[in-house]
């Protein structure tokens, strides 16, 4: 367990993915097809979670994996994607539930301590999550952690084989100016 976890006094703890989670990781996606489907396609095999640790490791992205702390089990995974530096400050947030885990309110916790270390120690100012209109769990997620919605973006990603409407919620740090 992290420093960061122990002095964390909720139920899980975030960390980086490493190359040590690939089975794990992958056995926990395997198992939750279809609770994400049509939502999302998390890595599911060896390639696609090789692919997915490789853009983790890029200097725009972060692969967080969002750990019980009973045992240390990969109970979800949040990645701050497409993350833009200099007056933008800001990142936008994928993320994903283990069947085992979900409704458990794991997520909200993982993703609170997300919003934290994007805000605090990457120094964004601003995290937005793309979420289907007709996921309603997303959706009670992102409001639970204080995202407020901005809009609807047409066509936004393609996902499932098809190009889907997303609708926009973001969360802002309150600082006035760029920190140093």
């Amino acid at each position: 367990m992290t420093d960061e976890a122990q002095a964390n006094p909720g139920r899980v703890y975030i960390r980086a993915v490493t190359r040590k989670d690939r089975s794990e990781f992958l056995e926990l996606m395997q198992i939750s097809q279809e609770l994400h489907k049509p939502w999302i396609t998390p890595p599911c095999t060896e390639l696609s979670f090789h692919n997915y640790l490789n853009r983790a490791a890029r200097e725009d992205h972060e692969g967080l994996l969002i750990c019980h702390k009973r045992d240390n089990a990969i109970a979800g995974v949040v990645n701050i994607n497409n993350i833009v530096r200099g007056s933008f400050l800001s990142g936008s947030l994928g993320y994903y539930v283990g069947a085992p885990y979900a409704g458990q309110g794991l997520m909200r916790e993982g993703l609170e301590l997300v919003k934290n270390y994007a805000f605090y120690t990457i120094g964004l100012h601003r995290l937005e999550a793309n979420i289907q209109p007709e996921n309603e769990r997303s959706i009670t997620l992102v409001k639970q952690c204080g995202f407020e919605k901005e809009g609807m973006s047409r066509n936004f990603l393609f996902i499932a084989d098809e190009w889907r409407d997303h609708e926009r919620w973001t969360a802002l740090h309150p600082r006035a100016r760029l920190r140093p």
